[in-house]
């Protein structure tokens, strides 16, 4: 069952975003995609010292797609676009393809890097975000949510 977000009001009228967690991945299938993505995330990083990659320098690298949060400061329907597009594995592997195919050693690194980071996230079981808030992801709820707006 698909969860579909509607917005709900709080006593002042304002629409309020409405979590569509309630369609996030659980159970067993939810350990296989966090069980990927740990394999992802050594894949990645394995790619990435191989092909010359300095090993501290990878541990700040992993952190530089979240970076793409910064779309948040244009409201949580720009910031999930964005977030998305840095932590997806389309990117990594297109990027890691492209490094490959021409030659390119810095472009392998930073598809692997990214590949790394996907892994990394589903890992932990950080998920894709829906433009609800932030915290609302296909992996579930992640961080305190939000408390409801106070009776009138």
């Amino acid at each position: 069952m698909t969860a579909i977000a509607t917005p709900s009001t709080t006593a002042t009228s304002t629409p309020v975003a409405t979590p569509i967690t309630s369609g996030a991945v659980r159970g067993t299938p939810r350990r296989w995609l966090q069980l990927e993505g740990l394999a992802m995330f050594v894949a990645g990083a394995l790619v990435f010292v191989v092909n010359g990659g300095p090993v501290l320098l990878l541990l700040p690298l992993l952190l530089a797609p979240d970076l793409s949060a910064i779309g948040y400061l244009a409201g949580p329907k720009v910031g999930a676009m964005a977030y998305n597009l840095a932590h997806t594995w389309a990117p990594g592997v297109a990027v890691l393809g492209i490094g490959l195919a021409l030659g390119v050693p810095a472009i392998v690194l930073a598809g692997a890097v990214l590949v790394a980071h996907t892994g990394m996230d589903r890992a932990a079981g950080y998920g894709l975000k829906y433009a609800t808030a932030f915290g609302d992801t296909h992996m579930g709820w992640i961080g305190r949510r939000p408390s409801p707006a106070p009776a009138a």
